[in-house]
């Protein structure tokens, strides 16, 4: 991979970690920021899949459609598709919580259900990576 690419791959798994991160602050908060969690969530989720196609010299446009991305990573490598389908759900957190509304928020269990599947996006990506891409 050329150096140009791989530090704008590692750039954008960085950026998936660090939202991964800002979840486990917001889920162990007293009280849990759930509705923030979320969105960090989808953002890294988003971000890694971003890397992915980077990584992959796939061009995608400025969205936060998960079922989009995702659609494009499983056409590069199918396996994907089981760590991907699940994210899918996450792309309405990228603005539910975001702007005032009636919309009601998850309860901690599926809270922690949306951080595994963010979480098991990020790894699946960083398995299919080389390790000089992983941040």
């Amino acid at each position: 991979m050329q150096p140009e690419k791989l530090s704008e791959v590692r750039s954008w798994l960085k950026k998936a970690a660090g939202d991964l991160r800002g979840a486990d602050i917001d889920l162990a908060a007293s009280p849990p920021f759930i509705e923030d969690m979320l969105f960090h969530c989808q953002q890294a989720a988003e971000k890694s899949m971003k890397g992915f196609l980077t990584a992959h010299d796939r061009v995608f446009r400025k969205t936060h459609d998960l079922d989009e991305l995702a659609s494009a990573c499983e056409a590069v490598d199918p396996t994907l598709k089981e760590f991907l389908n699940p994210a899918r759900d996450l792309t309405v957190f990228a603005w539910e919580f975001r702007y005032p509304g009636e919309a009601e928020t998850p309860s901690m269990e599926e809270a922690r259900q949306f951080r595994g599947v963010a979480g098991e996006v990020y790894q699946a990506i960083l398995t299919r990576l080389p390790q000089e891409a992983h941040p």
